[in-house]
Parts: structure tokens; sequence; C-alpha cells
């Protein structure tokens, strides 16, 4: 998700998305890993009252979850949408619509370098990619074609991420510019 997010920072996740609140395009969210996609994480359990205590905590959103069967990516297309990479201009597109998208890592292009995809994203499911794109396992290396093993189910996403609280000289709200997926139906 670079240059969006760098690593160590931590940001707040709104638990609301999805949820009241819709999930839209260009969110950014953080999601259970939906088929294997960091591999084999050990699982470490402190044990006991402490175990429980630090669970109850991370729930109510005081202390970060740094479980590492979890990713960030953004969201790119929603249920039903017709994403394809890439355009005679080298966009992406959405339903048709040509996007540009400015919080691509600068050098990157929309589709990383990856070979192109034409894909319906599957009911329940959304399409992420990383900001990163030459350097970012997302839904484009997970797809066998279809867009049906790439995307992620929405009920495996855990939140919004709303904005960078750590460190210090990164603390920023996490927003699109509504421009950039204004025109797409």
């Amino acid at each position: 998700m670079e240059n969006t997010l760098v690593r160590d920072d931590r940001v707040i996740v709104s638990k609301l998305t999805p949820g009241p609140f819709d999930l839209n395009r260009g969110d950014i969210v953080v999601f259970r890993d939906p088929g294997n996609w960091l591999g084999t994480v050990p699982q470490t359990n402190e044990g006991g009252t402490r175990e429980s205590v630090r669970r109850v905590l991370q729930f109510v959103g005081l202390v970060p979850d740094d479980s590492d069967d979890h990713l960030i990516k953004r969201v790119i297309g929603l249920p039903g949408d017709h994403v394809v990479c890439c355009d005679k201009g080298g966009q992406l597109t959405i339903n048709g619509v040509s996007i540009a998208e400015p919080y691509i890592r600068p050098g990157d292009s929309p589709g990383g370098g990856k070979a192109s995809f034409d894909i319906t994203v599957p009911p329940g499911k959304v399409w992420v990619m990383g900001d990163h794109r030459s350097d970012s396992s997302d839904s484009r290396f997970h797809d066998d074609g279809t867009g049906a093993t790439g995307s992620v189910p929405i009920e495996d996403i855990t939140g919004r991420s709303v904005m960078i609280v750590w460190p210090i000289d990164h603390v920023k709200w996490l927003s699109v510019p509504e421009r950039v997926y204004s025109e797409v139906p």
C-alpha cells in the first residue's frame, strides 16, 4: 500500500463498514486472508486472563490487532463491477469508465506490470488492489481469470481504515478524492 501506508504505520479501523455503512470503491479495507495469500502464519496465544483481556481491548479498538492473518488493500471493484486492465491509456476501467488513480505509488502503472485482466466481481465479494501495484500480492495474483478466486468475500472484511495514527509524523485521514470514482456507474 506504499506510499499511502508504509511499514509500521498504525491505522484506526472502523468496524461499521461493512455494516451500517456501505463499502465504496477506493475504501482501504482490512480483511482476513481469504485463501492462503499469506502462506502459513504461526499462531500465538498468551493464554489465560491476559489473552482474554487483550481480545476484549482489541474488540473495542483500544489496542491494535497484531495478528498476522490480515491484509490491507484498496477496494477497486464492488459486487457486479466489470474491472478491466487496462485501456489504451494504460488506466483501469470499471464498468467501462477509465479511472485516474492519484494514490498509486509514483513510478507504478495501474496494472503494476501484471498481465491484463478482465473480470466481473462476484456477488458478496470485492476486488482489491494495493497502491504499490508492482509489489502487491492482491486480487490480480490470486485469481483464475474469472474474478471468482481473487475477489475477497465481504464477510472477511474486518473494517475500513479511516486514519493513520502512528507514527505521529504520519498522522492523516485516509480518504479517496471523490472524483476518482465519481463517473463509474
